[in-house]
């Protein structure tokens, strides 16, 4: 079973992030879950979601402790939760950065990707200026890092189940996939 972790801040769409890459994989003919977690339920607060893709049904209905793929929205939560928490060793964590893996300082992650979602989601007027919605860029980066789910399965995704500006998400999805930054250490 393939477990990823996403974190973000109430209002970047961590969990319609999560929603939307499930329904890609179900696509592609895989078991899937998705389900958030919620702290203090307000706009900028940190947000958790979680999504399971496997080849056989899923029964475990719990939280993902120890994810194959962290991905996080926004950057300043690298220094605000332990985002690596129970990343397996071979994990790779994928942040909205406009650094590169390198600059990160997560020495401790062998796999690391960078992609800046946050300049792709105003490039594409997701979201406005002080507050971009960068769940679809994060999902393309992943798309291509990851190699779980393909781009087309996850274009199709949302172009027929995002609740907003399906083309421009799905140009955003696109252009992240092409510019995401990837490290892996063999």
């Amino acid at each position: 079973m393939i477990q990823i972790r996403f974190h973000g801040r109430g209002g970047q769409g961590a969990v319609v992030a999560s929603q939307l890459l499930v329904e890609a994989a179900f696509q592609e003919g895989k078991y899937v879950q998705a389900f958030p977690y919620f702290g203090v339920e307000r706009r900028g607060a940190p947000v958790t979601a979680f999504a399971k893709i496997d080849d056989k049904p899923i029964r475990d209905r719990s939280e993902v402790y120890n994810p194959d793929y962290v991905l996080v929205l926004d950057p300043s939560l690298v220094t605000v939760v332990n985002v690596t928490d129970g990343l397996k060793g071979d994990g790779m964590i994928i942040v909205n950065s406009e650094k590169s893996p390198e600059e990160l300082g997560l020495e401790e992650v062998k796999n690391v990707a960078t992609v800046d979602a946050t300049s792709i989601a105003i490039e594409h007027k997701l979201g406005s200026r002080t507050a971009p919605i960068v769940n679809s860029a994060i999902l393309g980066a992943f798309s291509k890092a990851s190699g779980v789910v393909s781009i087309d399965s996850l274009v199709a995704s949302i172009l027929e189940k995002a609740p907003a500006k399906r083309e421009e998400n799905a140009a955003a999805t696109k252009d992240a996939y092409d510019k995401v930054k990837i490290k892996v250490v063999e």
